[in-house]
């Protein structure tokens, strides 16, 4: 007498939908964990706004123009403010510039803080 052939992939296909679902509850729960440190970095990102202007570039600008100013990846910035005025380098902060320099780093409060230290570098 042989066995029904069906019975294995009805049990791989039942097998297959419960790993489905467990692996979406999974991914739920993570996406539910990421909203919550977007809003939680939110939190953080105002705690940088009261950082001074040497803070603000420490964190997002030193990895590409260096931590003395003096260039890598990005631009020298050392006399920055012998070629730009501070709005004008305000402007490259929030709008970004070609397609090295990404906008939004900074905006508002912040950009405006850390473009008026640069502008001060002549």
């Amino acid at each position: 007498m042989r066995k029904n052939p069906v019975i294995p992939f009805a049990i791989i296909a039942v097998l297959g939908i419960v790993v489905m679902i467990i692996v979406s509850a999974a991914g739920i729960n993570q996406r539910e964990a990421i909203q919550n440190e977007e809003e939680g970095g939110g939190e953080k990102h105002e705690e940088t706004a009261s950082a001074n202007p040497e803070e603000l570039f420490q964190n997002q600008c030193a990895s590409c123009h260096g931590g003395d100013l003096g260039g890598g990846a990005g631009p020298n910035l050392q006399e920055v403010g012998s070629r730009y005025s501070a709005e004008e380098i305000n402007d490259i902060i929030v709008n970004g510039k070609g397609s090295a320099m990404p906008a939004g780093l900074y905006t508002g409060e912040q950009a405006t803080k850390l473009a008026e230290w640069l502008a001060e570098k002549k």
